[in-house]
């Protein structure tokens, strides 16, 4: 301050030291000009990386997300090891010998909970049919659109039926 390089200012208690500008060289119009369009060009290129750097994390995020190389390979083994366990199940299953003989078929049948399963699948699809048809008393198209409107499969649709009654 005191070799005039910079200024310094009192105000109240408190002393501020700033440069003084006075001693710098003044810049031009053109100069002015020239740092303005270097100003421009600056913060394009800035804009880029900046959208280059989002893009870079970006993918960054998913990678960080995805698998590793060596958990695929653990996942791999894991699906085959489940694949070959359900395979051997299954060639287990296709050559068993001891399928259900016509006797304890017929034994299944004539047991109390099966008769009662059947009787109530009939109790609820008479009763379903009897709604159905009351709706379809004032319904402008056939039974078969209204089904297909509605979504309804029927167990005819599946060829299925009930067993006869014991």
């Amino acid at each position: 301050a005191q070799q005039g390089c910079i200024r310094e200012k009192t105000y109240g208690k408190q002393k501020i030291y700033f440069a003084d500008q006075e001693q710098l060289p003044a810049a031009s119009d053109a100069e002015l000009r020239g740092l303005d369009g270097d100003i421009t060009t600056l913060s394009g290129k800035l804009q880029v990386l900046q959208q280059s750097c989002r893009q870079m994390e970006g993918e960054l995020k998913e990678l960080n997300g995805s698998m590793t190389t060596s958990e695929m390979a653990r996942e791999i083994e894991e699906l085959k090891r489940d694949c070959a366990s359900y395979e051997e199940k299954l060639e287990r299953m296709k050559s068993a010998t001891n399928h259900v003989t016509p006797e304890e078929k017929e034994k299944a049948r004539s047991c109390r909970g099966q008769r009662q399963y059947c009787k109530e699948w009939r109790r609820r699809k008479r009763m379903a049919t009897e709604l159905l048809d009351a709706i379809l008393e004032g319904y402008p198209k056939s039974k078969k659109q209204f089904f297909e409107e509605v979504g309804i499969e029927t167990d005819e649709d599946h060829h299925v039926t009930l067993p006869a009654a014991v």
